[in-house]
């Protein structure tokens, strides 16, 4: 596929998991979205199993629901009922899913390469129907974020006041996780369901450098997602073309992405460097 589309698709789902990213830090979900986007494959492979298509959006929507709801659940029932601590408790549920979808995948789908096209993705192999659903995923999560923008600011930053306010957390918890499986699907052809994790969390940690109110933060986070995703495009063209080497466009964006919070990392001390020694001694 063209290197327009490529930048296109990538562009759209940095931007998708932009608007959502920031809550999920804010609310200490990082690790279960680790943990989310190991577990779907599990979802992806069982919906292929059931209907024989890669295509068909709504049966993997559906699968990726039901694993999204399973990590949820399991990682609940074993915080409360065994008495173990959330990260434990993450860390176990994902390793077991992820381990079972790898099986799942390796007995019944080699045929299909599923395993290494929804692992690792490949821009390559997208078409104008990743490009419309990724667009359309765009304007699901923008619309979600824009009409309840309130609630989920108050559900991140204190969820004790959304409880005195009669908010149902419940309600809000679930969108979220419907908002991340939908995106994880958006993301899985192009870049995979584990590199996705690099567009939800790197780009808002390298935003959150240099501004720190939500608004603003929702509009950085994309753009330093977009930002990465042009020019890894080019990057993986010019190997391509100059040396000859096909390297995962996914892999070089989310490298991009961790390089790009580094030398933010590395500027702001600079600066915080800098004025320090103006203060008067």
């Amino acid at each position: 596929m063209s290197d327009a589309i490529q930048m296109a698709v990538l562009s759209a789902i940095a931007i998708s998991c932009g608007l959502i990213g920031p809550f999920l830090v804010l609310k200490r979900m990082a690790m279960f979205a680790n943990s989310l986007s190991h577990t779907i494959l599990l979802g992806i492979a069982l919906a292929f199993l059931l209907t024989g298509s890669l295509y068909s959006i709504s049966s993997l929507l559906i699968g990726a629901l039901l694993a999204a709801l399973m990590t949820a659940f399991f990682t609940g029932a074993l915080v409360r009922v065994f008495r173990l601590q959330e990260d434990a408790s993450i860390g176990l549920v994902f390793t077991s899913l992820f381990a079972l979808g790898i099986v799942v995948v390796t007995l019944f789908t080699r045929d299909v390469h599923l395993g290494i096209e929804a692992v690792m993705g490949n821009a390559d192999i997208i078409q104008m129907s990743d490009l419309k659903f990724s667009l359309s995923l765009v304007g699901i999560n923008l619309a979600v974020i824009a009409l309840f923008f309130k609630q989920f600011q108050i559900v991140s930053f204190d969820q004790n006041l959304g409880r005195t306010l009669g908010m149902r957390m419940g309600i809000f918890h679930f969108l979220l996780l419907f908002l991340i499986s939908i995106t994880c699907i958006g993301a899985f052809r192009a870049v995979g369901v584990l590199l996705v994790l690099a567009f939800l969390v790197g780009p808002f940690l390298t935003a959150r450098i240099f501004c720190h109110r939500l608004p603003q933060l929702l509009f950085w986070t994309p753009a330093v997602g977009v930002f990465a995703s042009i020019f890894g495009v080019m990057i993986s063209r010019f190997c391509v073309d100059v040396f000859e080497l096909a390297l995962s466009t996914g892999g070089i964006v989310a490298t991009l992405i961790g390089l790009i919070y580094v030398v933010a990392k590395w500027i702001s001390s600079i600066n915080l460097s800098a004025w320090k020694r103006k203060l008067p001694s």
